[in-house]
């Protein structure tokens, strides 16, 4: 074997002494080294490495050196029990430990692993479910082992750090060990995991309880403890494949249990605060010692601390214990105290804290327990009954220090209809944190994940859904590893919440991430404003400068800028000592503070850009609409309620500028169901802010497609809704995208069928022509079945046209193409439009009239039951004097067979009966008679009476009954073709348009007429004049007129007004 072999070989044996971090890290680069054949490059850096392993030994010797003295107070029930579990933590790498409250797990535990070692080569992290437990825990093995804490024991929670790299035993929230998953994925800094309070079931334990089995194989150095108060143990030591249970016994002292009665049927129940009070009344009479109450939320404490106060007096001290309160007022209730205490707490004081001289407890039996709704999409916070298990923590708390008393106010039946413990909190709360953290980190589908109790699935998609909604997953990539998009990369590196991430990330587009900071970690926190119970009116006056319309966001932005100009102005002190006045709580301040630079930081790490110039309102209500596209509101008419996402109603919570409900659209931080569900932190929004930033959410329908000429396109009116919420509504769209296939057929239908469109293609104009000539031949031969039908017509285009044309821009583009190989391709040829029929003779529907020098254009309409139908003669309004009626009512040739028809038959019945068959009958006079040669009622008659010897008295023909396209028409119109009169009776007509018909007169020969003229000065008056543009057609007569005492010339219309003149 060489000597460098030799070398390296003692190198990895010294690499096995040093801490965890050091051995991975100088691991590498002796690997490294062994690649290197350059024998003296491979000598430098062999200098380096045994450089960096003095260093390395150092820092190992140092934390030996540090290890405490080691000492347990004999009377705790798990010293007692101190072989077994330092013999079984040695030889297991998992070990659970349960006990009751009071055995000490806590505390020595910790201390056992010390003396086995553990806590030298890395650190021993020692978890808690809440920061005021991390906190006081740390302080009081610090007091036990006699070390300064931050030292070989310290604490590290959010915004607080009281340790440095040679800690040996850290206490740390739960969360934040999560948080180093992150950037630490095998939690090399640690030997030892201490999971304490594991019955809380909190979602970050069991998480972590997950993960650490899935890493425990992969680092066989670390050992994992876990304990608990009142659990199932063989639940985790299942979960950890058999690992081994050592249970100690917890109190030291008995506790008796009360039960409180329920009140008979005829009886009314009391009041809830009484029945506590009298509980506590009856426990201080027996001197038994503090007294601790377990009451459900704040606002509970705050009505028995005034009842309690009333009914005590100055005798008693009444303290309120939650995890709200600022640290001194928390630590109030740990400090020595002369008079008997009564302690009002929510459950963070069941397990998590230990407060001193209990010997009694009263217990409501309740709590508020956050609930996920799969329903609304929202936390709830009910209060329900506790379950057996906390019930029994509960009661623990008071057989510590001596035997104890616990009243339940609930009998014994209540008791045991409860669960036996508490839901896991990852079956009643949204994953969807769980579920961006778990794709960060690669561990695959959330329903294969190692937790101790699988969330229900609708809680997973939920969960899945809410990403989706912010952009941070696929959901429709099948793989886990990668769903995750860019966005969803970013979002889990940010430590807020996902709907806050993507706020920040949002405002990197809209240069508002300054204040997206301050925001987020803002809603991340608990409020910094203060209200008192006994000064409420006080700090709502102190807090009303803050406010501002429209928005509960920008009143936080109003804060953040009001603390940030005072800090400036005045000394830390000063600054404290107003926060407190101003009913502002200081140390909430520090941490918004600290967040923010926390969130500050990691937006630039993941690439955002942090404004210097402070943003428009508009442009941060914009970026944070971007996180709560499912916490939108519309108003109602019900008063102040809002409609909310997926069918949900919510108002406005009082303390909002917004709570009147005076905005139409609203956004909501949080939507949490109490009493009833409430929107806080609210601002007013635009609606067509939403559909930009939802456009992968929203569902689009579209109703009446239309061609629409103008637009040249099919257009649809859109309706836009977001979780069920009208965004969009009567909004015209262009219909092409969305149903082409639809769209072309209405623009082939509509656009080239019909003609609905202006287009200035050559085809267009042309087809229109021949379209009107067939239509022309339909309107003379009074037919509808000329004309071939529209579908025809289709099939020409759709034949023709290519499938991806919807509309008239598509359509121009292929056209300025196709039209260069085949210009003729969409001009119908004339065998498509016509299906065939008789000929049409010119002669027998022509389409001039003529009456002696008048000529007249006929049209023809197939029109029945209007006044338009059959033929009309378009009279010159210049010539309408000169014409007779004479001839018109023999009409046309093709008409004349059903003309002289209809009036026959229109002859009473007497008469009528001998001239059947009339068909016959009319068939031989027309080939006898010549047309127009006389009054066609004359010749009829005439004829009637020499064929069949039926004389028809005049007043016997009915004409007027004729049907409407069997009467002549005439339309008078002047020079420019303006309908001037219309009617059948040609006198009529004249009279009707007599005044126009002279101006026309007049105008058209101005140099001839003259008024009040007394000497001659005419020229020779011509007969007649041609008026002008009428080729002869047209012409008016000269006359002189009598005006009275003078004389004029003037334009008449007929030759017989001239004479009459």
């Amino acid at each position: 074997m060489s000597t460098a072999a030799l070398d390296v070989s003692a190198l990895r044996r010294r690499l096995a002494e040093l801490t965890l971090r050091d051995e991975h890290r100088l691991g590498g680069r002796l690997q490294r080294l062994r690649s290197i054949d350059d024998p003296d490059r491979r000598g430098e850096e062999l200098a380096g490495l045994l450089g960096e392993l003095e260093k390395a030994d150092a820092r190992v010797a140092a934390r030996r050196a540090s290890l405490p003295e080691l000492t347990y107070p004999q009377e705790l029930p798990v010293v007692a029990r101190r072989d077994e579990l330092l013999a079984t933590i040695r030889d297991h790498q998992v070990v659970v430990v349960a006990g009751e409250t009071g055995s000490g797990k806590t505390t020595q535990l910790p201390k056992l692993c010390l003396e086995l070692g553990r806590g030298i080569r890395g650190t021993i992290a020692h978890t808690q479910p809440r920061r005021l437990a991390a906190r006081t825990v740390a302080e009081r093995i610090a007091e036990e082992l006699a070390v300064p804490l931050g030292g070989a024991v310290g604490y590290s929670v959010r915004f607080t750090q009281r340790s440095t790299a040679d800690t040996l035993l850290k206490l740390m929230t739960d969360g934040l060990l999560l948080a180093e998953i992150q950037h630490d994925r095998l939690l090399r800094r640690y030997d030892t995991i201490i999971i304490d309070e594991a019955h809380e079931r909190s979602l970050n334990i069991d998480f972590l309880l997950g993960y650490l089995r899935e890493l425990l194989p992969r680092r066989p150095d670390l050992k994992l403890l876990i304990t608990s108060a009142t659990i199932d143990p063989g639940r985790f030591s299942e979960h950890f494949g058999g690992a081994p249970v050592v249970e100690v016994s917890g109190r030291t002292y008995p506790v008796e249990i009360r039960w409180t009665q329920p009140p008979a049927e005829d009886e009314a129940a009391p009041e809830e605060v009484e029945l506590l009070a009298d509980a506590v009344e009856e426990l201080l009479a027996e001197g038994r010692g503090d007294v601790l109450v377990f009451l459900s939320g704040e606002r509970e404490i705050r009505d028995a601390a005034e009842t309690l106060t009333g009914r005590l007096g100055p005798r008693v001290e009444v303290l309120p214990l939650y995890s709200r309160l600022s640290v001194a007022e928390q630590q109030k209730a740990f400090r020595p105290h002369a008079n008997p205490r009564v302690v009002l707490a929510t459950n963070v004081a069941e397990t998590s804290v230990t407060v001193p001289g209990i010997r009694s407890v009263v217990d409501a039996g309740t709590a508020r327990i956050s609930r996920y709704s799969a329903r609304l999409k929202v936390q709830r916070l009910p209060i329900e009954a506790v379950s057996q298990a906390s019930a029994d923590q509960r009661a623990g708390r008071c057989g510590r220090e001596g035997p104890g008393v616990c009243i339940r106010l609930y009998d014994e039946e209540d008791f045991a209809q409860r669960p036996r413990y508490t839901d896991p909190e990852v079956q009643r709360t949204n994953l969807a944190s769980v579920i961006l953290q778990m794709a960060s980190l690669g561990l695959g589908e959330v329903e294969a994940f190692g937790f101790l109790d699988p969330p229900d699935a609708r809680q997973i998609r939920d969960g899945v859904n809410l990403l989706h909604e912010l952009g941070a997953i696929d959901p429709e990539v099948s793989d886990p590893r990668k769903r995750l998009t860019a966005t969803g990369r970013r979002l889990a590196r940010l430590p807020v919440d996902p709907r806050l991430g993507r706020m920040v990330l949002a405002a990197d587009e809209l240069a508002c991430a300054e204040e997206l900071c301050v925001l987020a970690a803002a809603l991340s926190l608990q409020d910094v404003r203060e209200r008192p119970a006994d000064l409420q009116a006080q700090a709502d006056q102190s807090h009303a400068r803050f406010k501002v319309e429209g928005s509960d966001f920008l009143g936080v932005l109003e804060l953040w800028a009001y603390l940030e100009g005072l800090q400036v102005e005045l000394s830390g002190n000063q600054f404290r000592k107003r926060c407190k006045a101003e009913f502002l709580h200081h140390r909430r301040i520090r941490e918004w503070q600290d967040l923010t630079a926390q969130l500050r930081t990691a937006a630039e790490g993941v690439g955002v850009t942090i404004n210097q110039s402070p943003a428009e309102p508009q442009v941060v209500h914009r970026a944070v609409l971007a996180g709560l596209l499912s916490h939108l509101g519309r108003s109602t008419p019900r008063g102040r309620e809002y409609e909310g996402a997926r069918g949900s109603r919510f108002v406005v919570f009082p303390g909002s500028v917004l709570s009147r409900g005076q905005a139409k659209w609203v956004m909501a931080a949080e939507l949490v169901e109490t009493s009833r569900l409430f929107a806080r932190t609210v601002a007013e929004v635009k609606p067509q802010w939403i559909e930009p930033l939802a456009g992968h959410l929203v569902k689009r329908t579209y109703s009446e497609p239309r061609w629409e000429s103008g637009r040249a396109s099919v257009v649809a009116t859109e309706r836009v809704t977001l979780y069920g919420l009208p965004v969009v509504e009567g909004r015209t769209v262009a219909y092409g995208r969305v149903d082409p296939a639809l769209s072309r057929a209405l623009f082939l239908r509509r656009a080239l069928v019909e003609d609905d469109w202006e287009s200035p293609h050559d085809f267009v104009a042309e087809n229109r022509r021949r379209l009107a000539e067939v239509e022309a031949l339909e309107q003379r031969t009074r037919r509808r079945d000329l004309l071939v039908p529209d579908d025809v017509r289709l099939d020409f285009f759709d034949a023709r046209v290519p499938t991806d044309v919807a509309g008239g821009h598509d359509f121009d583009r292929w056209w300025r193409e196709a039209r260069r190989g085949d210009p003729g391709l969409l001009t119908y040829p004339r065998e498509l439009l016509l299906r065939g029929g008789p000929e049409v003779d010119p002669k027998a529907r022509p389409a001039v009239w003529k009456q002696g020098d008048v000529r007249m254009a006929l049209s023809y309409r197939f029109e029945p039951g209007t006044p338009e139908d059959g033929v009309t003669a378009h009279v010159p309004l210049a010539a309408l004097g000169r014409l007779e009626p004479r001839g018109f009512d023999w009409l046309v040739p093709a008409f004349r067979h059903e003309l002289l028809t209809a009036l026959i038959r229109g002859l009473p019945k007497e008469l009528r009966k001998p001239l059947v068959p009339v068909p016959d009958l009319v068939e031989e006079i027309l080939a006898s008679v010549k047309p127009r040669s006389a009054p066609l009622l004359e010749v009829l008659g005439r004829e009637l009476e020499a064929r069949r010897g039926v004389r028809v008295p005049p007043e016997a023909w009915r004409p007027g009954e004729l049907p409407e396209h069997l009467r002549m028409r005439f339309s008078v119109e002047d020079d420019a073709g303006r309908v001037v009169a219309f009617g059948e009776d040609l006198d009529a007509l004249r009279e009707q348009v007599r005044p126009a018909l002279q101006a026309t007169l007049s105008a058209a020969a101005p140099d001839l007429e003259r008024t009040g003229e007394t000497t001659w000065v005419f020229a020779t008056l011509p007969e007649a004049v041609d008026l002008p543009g009428t080729g002869g057609a047209a012409q008016a007569f000269p006359a002189l007129v009598d005006e009275g005492e003078t004389v004029g010339v003037r334009l008449l219309d007929t030759p017989a007004a001239q004479a009459d003149a």
